[in-house]
């Protein structure tokens, strides 16, 4: 698929922060499409060795309402941008857009392992993917960057606004009744209600989504397969599946 806008990679983190404050006017909060049978949710996941700077990129793509995998990509690559906290898309994005280009169809909705407006710039990586891809994007963290929310029921679809500065950047839903919540936020062409609604609707068993949960497993299988040097290392592979679309 194509990747719709584009910038440099080669940047220091001030630059980074430039790029980011300038970029945050981009994002775009409207409703979210309507997403009915047949409809494709991406989900990605970025997979690192703590013994080198090697990335393992993931994407995969499932059909609603069944989360039947139709598609996956993964690519490997060296972590170009440094670890700093506020920065993640620097590092995790360029893999991720080598998983997408190797996509043979396109998604209407993109679930991502991480942050989008609850971020302490209002962009994280779910904003600036979702901006580069000019598609529906939804934050779907495990852990909470920014803000607080008030305790929540134990029931499964219990929310609570995550605020920040006085100001409602997501939401901390529970995914799975007594589990921790996920910490959801608008990316890109959503808005928080249809994005903790698609959230549910694509968690039906655990606490993650499924789609993001297919592409941790599938990121974790690269790497390991990689860094041991397996001859069936999944690096570069594209797999699709028939979609019917």
């Amino acid at each position: 698929m194509r990747i719709v806008h584009r910038h440099h990679w080669d940047l220091t983190p001030r630059a980074a922060i430039a790029l980011q404050e300038r970029l945050r006017g981009k994002v775009v909060v409207s409703p979210l499409p309507p997403l009915g049978a047949g409809a494709l949710v991406a989900g990605t996941d970025v997979s690192y060795d703590k013994h080198s700077d090697r990335l393992f990129a993931a994407v995969v793509v499932l059909r609603l309402p069944d989360l039947e995998i139709v598609a996956q990509a993964t690519a490997a690559d060296s972590a170009r941008f440094p670890y700093v906290p506020g920065l993640l898309s620097f590092r995790e994005i360029p893999p991720l857009l080598a998983c997408f280009r190797r996509l043979r169809m396109q998604p209407d909705a993109v679930l991502v392992d991480g942050q989008g407006l609850a971020h302490p710039r209002r962009f994280g990586l779910a904003c600036h993917l979702g901006w580069l891809l000019e598609l529906p994007a939804i934050g779907c963290a495990k852990s909470i960057l920014c803000g607080t929310f008030e305790k929540l029921s134990e029931r499964r679809g219990a929310a609570a606004p995550l605020l920040h500065r006085g100001e409602t950047v997501g939401l901390a839903v529970r995914t799975r009744a007594g589990v921790q919540p996920m910490y959801i936020s608008i990316g890109h062409r959503a808005d928080l209600a249809g994005a903790a609604e698609l959230v549910l609707r694509c968690a039906a068993r655990y606490r993650l989504p499924e789609p993001t949960r297919a592409a941790h497993i599938l990121g974790n299988q690269l790497r390991l397969a990689m860094v041991a040097q397996l001859p069936a290392a999944l690096h570069g592979r594209s797999e699709s599946l028939p979609d019917g679309r």
